[in-house]
């Protein structure tokens, strides 16, 4: 479709909800394995295709999914929805299988520094656990989506080469990932640097493997996004009410919310089959379940309207 500012944009737009997971996992509050389930139903029920239900990682170092197969084991899935778990080793997604996950996410860097302080691996051997673990997946008949951190910068290397984004963007697909979702994992991208980043990717990567995911960190996320669209891209990660701190700017703003990315794609005539109505009921359940307000500004906004 084309903008008559904007230019051509994608007619449609898949939103990639990140909330069970990559937002839970950051709370301090401990959430019942009850209400997870009841949040991945309503965000279902909002229409999300593809939900991140957990993450099948050691309950010693993230404790908050240590109910993962529970968790699988108790939501109400409905048919063409993707329900999915990020799974960092053989172990993983060994208990990924029994619990029943429609596709596995596996997770990388393009910072070695980043990656060897976050999992205690350098770039190439945390590729080479994952050979292993997208072998087994592809034999089991999982599609194996990859995450790769640290693109627009390094909370310990600063800035980082968009040439090496590209060349581990492209490792992760010739291991059998469909998709790379080019994240920024501490809030530092721009929309100037948005092109930068995607012309080298693009190199290695056709626009249909890339996917983008940005924090609001420093308040730039749906910038990001509108840059990203008019890039071609058509897949965003997002996380419901914004759920989810930046946990290398204690609190600041995390992920970007999935409210407000549908609120500016509704806005653009984009088609994401998300019910804003029924998303903002998901972000209030979980809400009441935590210890402070979540950050989306579309939220708050229909809060404050309903109070007047």
């Amino acid at each position: 479709m084309a903008h008559p500012i904007f230019g051509a944009l994608p007619a449609r737009v898949r939103v990639v909800e990140v909330g069970p997971r990559d937002g839970l996992q950051n709370e301090s509050a401990r959430i019942p394995t009850a209400d997870k389930i009841a949040f991945v139903d309503r965000l279902t029920d909002a229409g999300l295709g593809a939900i991140e239900v957990s993450a099948f990682v050691s309950p010693k170092w993230v404790p908050q999914m240590a109910d993962a197969v529970e968790v699988f084991k108790g939501i109400r899935r409905k048919a063409g929805v993707r329900y999915t778990a990020l799974v960092p080793n053989l172990a993983g997604l060994s208990r990924a299988r029994e619990a029943g996950v429609d596709e596995i996410a596996i997770f990388a860097a393009a910072s070695e520094t980043f990656s060897r302080r976050n999992i205690n691996q350098s770039i190439d051997e945390s590729l080479a656990t994952y050979r292993q673990v997208c072998e087994a997946a592809r034999e089991a008949g999982l599609p194996i989506r990859g995450y790769l951190s640290t693109c627009f910068g390094c909370p310990f290397e600063g800035a980082v080469p968009p040439a090496r984004v590209a060349e581990v963007s492209a490792r992760l697909i010739a291991l059998g990932a469909y998709e790379v979702s080019v994240s920024d994992t501490i809030g530092v991208a721009h929309p100037g640097q948005v092109p930068e980043v995607l012309d080298h990717v693009f190199q290695r990567l056709p626009r249909e493997q890339v996917a983008l995911h940005f924090h609001d960190t420093r308040g730039t996320a749906l910038a990001n996004v509108l840059a990203g669209l008019q890039m071609g891209v058509a897949t965003f990660d997002a996380s419901a009410g914004g759920l989810g701190g930046c946990p290398y700017a204690p609190g600041a703003t995390g992920n970007l919310a999935t409210e407000d990315l549908i609120y500016m794609l509704d806005g653009l005539g984009i088609d994401s089959g998300i019910s804003l109505p029924a998303l903002v009921e998901a972000s209030a359940f979980i809400e009441s379940r935590l210890d402070h307000r979540l950050p989306s500004r579309y939220a708050q906004a229909a809060r404050a309207a309903q109070n007047e």
